[in-house]
C-alpha cells in the first residue's frame, strides 16, 4: 500500500468517527441533561394553583407541605407525577395519594433541608454530603429511604420538563407507586382513625392532641408492665430449687424487664399510636437502644451466672486444685468469649442505633467535620477503659493468669477469682478480695504457681543458733514429712524425696536454715507449710529440753527487731 492510499484510509476512518460522535451527541445530551423529559404532566388534574411553586426542590417541598397543612389535597396533588395513572382517574386518586404521602413524610421522613437547595438546578456549591456531586446540577434528589419489604422504598424529587414548559421539581412515578404501601405501614393506625377529630388536631410543637395525651399513658403502661414482669420473675425465682436455674433467672430478670418494656413501646408506636416525626425521631432510636441493651445485658448476665456456677460451685470449692486445671482453662475461655461478645454486641448495637436514628442522617457535613475532634475527646475520656478492656483480652488470650490460678501479687497469696473487662478480682488467703485494674495487674510482676506444674516447694526459713545440730534437725524434718504423708495431709504432700535442708546464710545473730517442703497443690501448700512449721518448732523445743542443746538463738527484743 502506497503512502497516498494509507492517507486516504486514515482520512475515511477519521471522517466516520466524527460522524458517529456528532450523531451520538443529541442522545448523550438528552441522557446527561439536568432534567428528565416527559410528554405531558398530569393533564387530568387541571390548572396548577398559584400556591404551588415547583421551580426549586425547596419551594416544591414547602408548597406541598403548606397545601397539606391547609388540607388542600387537590393543590398538593400537583406535586406528584401521576403519569402511571389514567388521565380520567388523576383528579380522584391524585388528592388521596397526596394526603397519604403527606402523612408518611410528617411521621417518618425527617427531611434534611440542607439537601433541598433553593436553586432550580439544585446545584450544590459546597458542603454536600457527596463531594463527588458538588458543583454539578442535579436532576434527582433522594430525600429518604424507608424500609418496605425486601428493598427500601425511596422518596425522591425529580426535575422534569414537559414539552416546552420550564423544568420543575416533582415526586416521580416510582415514589407515587409506593405511596399506598408506605401509608399502610407508616400512616395513621386504625385506632388513631377512630379517635375524635379534635384529638387529631394540631396542638403545639408540631404534635397532635392525642400524642400529648398518649405519651404519658404510654409511660404509665411501661412502668406498670415493668413492675408486673419484675414481680412475676421474682415470684418464680422464690419457687425454684436448682441453684444454677435460680442464678440464671436472677441474671435474666433485668434484661427481660427491659425487653418487655421496649417491646411494648415498639408495638404501641407501630400499631396503636404511630407518632409523628418529632416524636418518632427520638422513640425509634430509644427502642433500638432498649433492645440492644437488653441483649447485651442478657449475654453478660447469663455468662456471669454460668461462670459463677463453674468457678464457685461452693464456698469451699477452689479451682486452684490440680484436678481443676481443665475448669480453670474453660472458665478463662468463657471470660474471653464474654468480652468478645460484649464488644461485638456493642458495635452491632451502635450500628443499629445510628442507622435507626434518622436524626443523624442530616448531620453529614457537620458530623464529618467534627469527627476528628469527637474521636480525640472520646479517646481521651475513655483511654483508661479501653486500655483495661484490651489488657483483659490480652490476659485471656495469652493465659498468663487463668481464673482459679494461685498467684502471689505484691507479696499477697491470692487466687484469681474473676477477670472482668476493667479489673481483676483476687481472693486473698484469708478470704478478702483485692480489686486490681487490669492494666496495673499486667504491669506488675507476679508469681503464678498454677501456670505449668502445680507442684512446688514451700521454704520454711529459720534463724538458728550457730551451735544448732543441723543434721539432727534434718532427720527430724524428714520424720515429720513421713508422718504427715501417712496421715490426712498425705494427699497434699509432694514427693518427700525432694525435701531438703540447707544452711542458706549466717550473720551475727546465727545461721539461716531453709527447710524445703514439697507440696503437690498450691491451693493447700500454705496449710501444709504451717503444719510442718508447727511440728518442727515443737520438736526443736523438745530437743532443747531433753539434751540441753542450743537450737534457737537467745536474742533480746531489741536485737530481734
Amino acid at each position: 500500500m502506497t503512502a497516498a492510499a494509507a492517507g486516504r484510509v486514515i482520512a475515511q476512518f477519521l471522517f466516520c468517527a466524527i460522524v458517529m460522535v456528532l450523531a451520538a451527541m443529541p442522545i448523550l445530551a438528552q441522557s446527561e441533561g439536568p432534567y428528565y423529559e416527559i410528554e405531558t404532566l398530569n393533564p387530568g388534574l387541571g390548572e396548577v394553583p398559584a400556591t404551588i411553586d415547583r421551580r426549586t426542590p425547596r419551594t416544591a417541598m414547602v408548597s406541598f407541605l403548606q397545601a397539606g397543612e391547609a388540607g388542600d389535597w387537590v393543590a398538593a396533588a400537583h406535586n406528584l407525577d401521576l403519569s402511571d395513572i389514567p388521565d380520567a382517574e388523576q383528579s380522584e386518586r391524585g388528592p388521596a395519594l397526596a394526603e397519604q404521602l403527606h402523612a408518611v413524610i410528617e411521621r417518618k421522613a425527617l427531611l434534611d433541608w440542607s439537601l433541598l437547595i433553593d436553586r432550580p438546578d439544585a446545584l450544590q456549591v459546597s458542603g454536600d454530603r457527596n463531594a463527588s456531586q458538588a458543583g454539578e446540577p442535579r436532576r434527582s434528589l433522594l430525600l429518604r429511604d424507608l424500609p418496605l419489604g425486601i428493598a427500601p422504598a425511596a422518596i425522591r424529587l425529580n426535575r422534569v420538563k414537559a414539552g416546552e414548559a420550564d423544568p420543575l421539581w416533582i415526586f416521580p412515578p416510582e415514589t407515587v407507586a409506593n405511596i399506598p404501601a408506605l401509608h399502610e405501614r407508616y400512616g395513621p393506625s386504625r385506632f388513631e382513625r377512630l379517635l375524635p377529630a379534635p384529638l387529631r388536631d394540631d396542638a403545639f410543637w408540631g404534635l397532635m392532641w392525642w400524642e400529648l395525651l398518649g405519651l404519658p399513658l404510654l409511660a404509665v403502661a411501661a412502668i406498670a408492665l415493668a413492675s408486673f414482669v419484675h414481680r412475676t420473675l421474682q415470684w418464680i425465682g422464690h419457687r425454684l430449687r436448682n441453684p444454677l436455674t435460680t442464678a440464671i433467672l436472677r441474671a435474666t430478670r433485668t434484661p427481660i424487664v427491659l425487653a418487655s418494656v421496649t417491646t411494648l413501646v415498639w408495638y404501641v408506636t407501630h400499631h396503636v399510636f404511630v407518632f409523628s416525626g418529632n416524636i418518632d425521631v427520638v422513640v425509634s432510636p430509644l427502642v433500638a437502644v432498649g433492645f440492644v441493651t437488653a441483649l447485651l445485658m442478657l449475654i453478660v448476665n447469663v455468662v456471669e451466672a454460668i461462670l459463677d456456677a463453674l468457678i464457685t460451685p461452693g464456698e469451699d470449692v477452689d479451682l486452684t486444685r490440680e484436678e481443676q486445671a481443665e475448669k480453670r482453662t474453660i472458665a478463662t475461655r468463657i471470660n474471653a468469649g464474654k468480652r468478645i461478645m460484649v464488644v461485638v454486641v456493642f458495635l452491632v448495637g451502635a450500628w443499629i442505633v445510628l442507622s435507626t436514628a434518622q436524626v443523624f442522617r442530616g448531620m453529614g457535613p457537620s458530623l464529618l467535620a467534627s469527627a476528628g475532634l469527637l474521636t480525640l475527646l472520646f479517646g481521651f475520656a475513655a483511654r483508661d477503659i479501653l486500655a483495661n478492656i484490651l489488657a483483659s483480652l490480652q490476659i485471656a488470650l495469652n493465659q498468663s493468669a487463668r481464673v482459679g490460678d494461685r498467684v502471689v501479687y505484691k507479696d499477697e497469696l491470692c487466687h484469681v477469682e474473676r477477670i472482668h473487662l476493667t479489673y481483676v478480682q483476687l481472693r486473698d488467703w484469708d478470704g478478702t478480695r483485692l480489686i486490681v485494674p487490669v492494666t496495673e495487674f499486667i504491669s506488675e510482676t507476679f508469681s503464678n504457681w498454677s501456670l505449668q506444674d502445680p507442684a512446688m516447694l514451700r521454704i520454711l526459713r529459720f534463724k538458728l543458733d550457730p551451735r544448732a545440730d543441723v543434721d539432727r534437725l534434718r532427720e527430724t524434718f524428714h520424720d515429720i514429712l513421713r508422718e504427715l504423708s501417712d496421715g490426712e495431709l498425705g494427699a497434699e504432700l509432694g514427693d518427700v524425696s525432694e525435701a531438703v535442708v540447707n544452711v542458706a546464710g549466717q550473720d551475727v545473730f546465727g545461721i539461716d536454715v531453709w527447710f524445703s517442703t514439697p507440696c503437690k497443690d498450691p491451693n493447700t501448700s500454705w496449710e501444709v507449710a504451717c503444719t510442718v512449721r508447727e511440728r518442727l518448732v515443737a520438736r526443736a523445743a523438745e530437743i532443747e529440753r531433753e539434751s540441753d542443746a542450743v537450737i534457737f538463738p537467745a536474742a533480746v527484743p531489741a536485737e530481734a527487731a
